[in-house]
């Protein structure tokens, strides 16, 4: 067990899972955006790691451009990097590692929609239902995920395990102090 493996109560979603739902997303993503302008927006940083293998499971063109936001209290949002690409007619797929309450996202897929694209949908490594606090939902989703806290593969906790290969149950004492 290596140090960063110390801190995971369990493993939820293995190394082998994720790499073989990643193949049946990027088929099923494929064949919905065959032959169309296809740009991938990624919120960094979690969603990285996610988005660098769903873009290899592709088999359709396309291109990728991240945002990067802050929160703030009373469900603010400030944008600190935007797109560098213009999304007007173009298909937009939000590239996200987890799905969670949905504010956030919620606010990020109004913005871009006031852009003018063609579609904008959402792809989550992730989903937590039973944490929804707005009203949004993934067009594709990896995996529903009961309410725990977990880490790796891009997702972290102060920064730290988000190069677990798999996805893992935080242990409580790690994040109560």
């Amino acid at each position: 067990m290596t140090e960063v493996e110390k801190g995971v109560q369990t493993v939820l979603v293995t190394e082998e899972e994720i790499r073989q739902r990643l193949c049946e997303l990027g088929k099923e993503v494929s064949a919905v955006y065959q032959g169309q302008d296809l740009l991938l927006v990624t919120l960094l940083k979690g969603a990285v790691v996610f988005l660098a293998d769903f873009m290899r499971a592709l088999e359709c063109h396309c291109e990728i451009d991240f945002l990067v936001t802050s929160s703030f209290g009373g469900g603010a949002m400030k944008i600190i990097k935007d797109l560098e690409v213009p999304i007007e007619g173009r298909h937009v797929l939000i590239v996200e590692d987890i799905l969670d309450s949905g504010i956030k996202l919620s606010k990020i897929k109004d913005m871009l929609e006031a852009r003018n694209p063609a579609s904008v949908r959402i792809v989550t490594l992730l989903d937590k239902p039973s944490r929804r606090k707005a009203d949004v939902n993934a067009d594709f989703t990896g995996f529903v995920i009961p309410d725990e806290f977990v880490v790796g593969y891009g997702l972290d906790y102060d920064e730290k395990y988000r190069n677990l290969p798999f996805v893992g149950v935080l242990k409580p004492e790690v994040y109560t102090g």
